[in-house]
């Protein structure tokens, strides 16, 4: 959905792509894109991280890390290393899976987080995560095939699967994550429809955009129900290390290696310009997974893994990870306090637990879409709640982020935006 289309109504599937034809009509060579093209969107999240950069603008909208506390010049003098002494081998084509120290670094990090079998030779290092996500789809579904997500799920992940013309049907969350019993009622229309489901893709722990985790009592049950009805968990986890008390929730991967294939990145510990991530796919579907990675990027970039192997090696990352829970719960505290402080009646909130997102609900009936706009003219962003759903209904929700702004402004930002919703609000009730 483009930036023009957040001021008005929401469109359907079928009306975006036949105003997309319509649009891209104009030259001969638009008869030549396939019907996959059309399914292909832009990222309402990408248009207004493009309008947040503008002076002036508090932008509440992306969930980007903390770099600041980086050992900048340590790193500087490490690429100048490894470019120096290992250019030749930096600079040239690697292997396809990645370069063997990353992948075994890799299994370090998810030993941290209670993922304590894992082989580096079923690893294949991607370029972040939501290579890995399409890579997915690509794999395991054909046009019409159902993928089951959490409602609210990451843009991103919609994005990549709409464009396999994939049936993406979502599954309830409550406060403790998704909700077993409406998994299997979810699954049983299904089946009974005569619909195929390939997948559950799930961010279990500190949930984009809602910032709810999947209770620990309920993970076990969640790939069991999967397991019974033969459907795959893609399990991604960009934000598991960084629970706030410290103790990260096992993922859903360390009990059931057969059953979970595990999306792991090096954006939210490291830095995500570096554009790494890992899969760590069951041995019985890695061959496949792996050759279509190797397909589209031939091999990641030898030189962001050594990079990135190196600061995994030489640097002290876990105790940048341990700073960095204190650094974003002070943040996340700032803003729960700016939201209680400023927002009206009628209007809730999550309360997360780590991560990066607060996710903030308005009266039903309620369109957060226009509202953006307005926060806009007042000096603030934030996403609406459509981006984050296939449902085409109109969301009373929005997601804020306080990962990447300071205190002061957090609580100025939720200023500018507390009047946006409370006319929408008042409006609402009249």
């Amino acid at each position: 959905m483009t930036f023009e289309e957040t001021t008005g109504s929401t469109l359907t599937p079928e009306a975006q792509v036949a105003l997309d034809r319509a649009t891209d009509s104009a030259h001969r060579h638009h008869d030549l894109l396939s019907d996959r093209a059309f399914h292909i969107k832009q990222s309402a999240v990408r248009d207004v991280f493009d309008i947040s950069i503008q002076p002036g603008l508090i932008s509440l909208a992306g969930g980007s890390p903390y770099l600041q506390s980086l050992p900048l010049d340590g790193l500087a003098d490490t690429a100048a290393d490894i470019i120096r002494n290992h250019g030749l081998e930096a600079l040239q084509y690697g292997p396809g899976q990645g370069l063997q120290e990353l992948r075994e670094l890799a299994c370090e990090v998810m030993a941290a987080e209670g993922i304590l079998d894992a082989d580096p030779s079923d690893i294949v290092i991607t370029t972040g995560s939501q290579s890995a996500q399409d890579v997915a789809a690509k794999v395991f579904c054909n046009p019409g095939d159902v993928v089951l997500c959490e409602d609210p799920t990451y843009v991103g992940a919609l994005n990549a699967f709409e464009a396999y013309e994939v049936d993406l049907q979502p599954v309830p969350m409550d406060s403790d994550g998704l909700i077993p019993e409406a998994l299997e009622e979810r699954i049983r229309a299904l089946k009974d429809a005569g619909k195929r489901i390939k997948f559950l893709y799930t961010i279990p722990s500190f949930n984009n955009p809602s910032g709810i985790t999947l209770a620990a009592e309920r993970r076990s049950a969640v790939v069991r129900i999967c397991r019974e009805n033969n459907i795959l968990v893609l399990e991604d986890n960009p934000y598991g290390m960084l629970r706030f008390d410290g103790e990260p929730l096992v993922p859903l991967r360390a009990d059931h290696p057969e059953d979970v294939l595990y999306l792991g990145s090096f954006s939210k510990i490291f830095a995500p310009g570096l554009r790494l991530g890992w899969a760590l796919v069951p041995k019985h579907l890695f061959r496949r997974f792996y050759l279509a990675c190797e397909a589209v990027v031939l091999c990641p970039s030898p030189l962001t893994q050594m990079i990135t192997a190196a600061y995994l090696r030489d640097f002290d990352w876990m105790g940048r990870v341990r700073a960095s829970r204190t650094f974003y719960a002070e943040r996340c505290a700032a803003m729960l306090r700016a939201l209680d402080e400023q927002m009206p009646d009628g209007v809730s909130w999550t309360v997360p637990d780590g991560g990066f997102f607060i996710w903030v609900s308005l009266p039903e009936g309620t369109d957060t879409y226009p509202l953006l706009t307005e926060a806009i003219e007042a000096g603030v962003v934030f996403i609406p709640g459509a981006a984050f759903t296939p449902d085409d209904a109109p969301s009373a929700q929005l997601r804020l982020a306080f990962s990447a702004v300071s205190p002061e402004e957090i609580a100025e930002g939720v200023r500018r935006l507390a009047p946006v919703i409370r006319r929408a609000v008042e409006a609402r009730a009249s």
